[in-house]
């Protein structure tokens, strides 16, 4: 095989495959167990996979000193480069579900935890009466298996055992990901990751 078939035949494979997960077709979809605190997601909104491409960093950041997180809400994707630059990771993102639950502009990693608890917030409490008061570590927490906090204050990247979330306005303010995505970031990320949320 040569080096443009091998390119071709992996570019394929990536897209077909990011295709089918955002689409919601994949073996990945799942309704079980699901931790759909936020309520049911409408079937009327779609996902978008029309933005979903590599960027470049430069236009971002004035440099890649303890890596850079790059959170593109309208594309619902997220970049990581290392420091380095020897690493480039894309993945498909849930984001907040309007535009009062919206924050962006610059923060950065100040803690990680494998395992969070969660707690809901007190504008989740006031919105949400019933929601329980916390969720230990395990298959029914909204965080996932890892989660990546930030300098604002309820503001976390984290998992989702709930994939349909994935690709959609889903969340109360958080960035989400597959479990398996958001454990490699969470390999790759360190304390003072720089992450811009635009």
């Amino acid at each position: 095989m040569t080096k443009t078939a091998k390119h071709t035949f992996s570019r394929r494979g990536f897209m077909a495959t990011s295709a089918a997960a955002l689409a919601g077709g994949s073996a990945m979809a799942q309704t079980e167990n699901s931790t759909e605190i936020e309520g049911e997601i409408s079937q009327t909104i779609q996902r978008n996979i029309s933005s979903f491409r590599t960027l470049d960093w430069r236009p971002y950041f004035d440099t890649l000193a303890g890596g850079a997180v790059l959170v593109d809400l309208q594309s619902r994707a997220l970049h990581y480069w290392s420091a380095d630059e020897s690493v480039y990771k894309l993945y498909p993102s849930s984001v907040p579900l309007s535009e009062d639950l919206t924050r962006r502009g610059r923060t950065q990693v100040i803690r990680k935890v494998e395992g969070p608890s969660w707690r809901p917030t007190p504008a989740m409490r006031q919105r949400n009466p019933e929601w329980p008061e916390f969720i230990g570590p395990g298959p029914e927490n909204p965080l996932g298996t890892h989660a990546l906090y930030l300098s604002w204050q309820y503001y976390r990247i984290h998992g989702t055992h709930d994939t349909r979330k994935i690709g959609r306005r889903s969340s109360n303010g958080c960035i989400g990901l597959y479990n398996q995505h958001i454990a490699e970031l969470f390999s790759l990320a360190t304390v003072g990751t720089q992450v811009l949320l635009i």
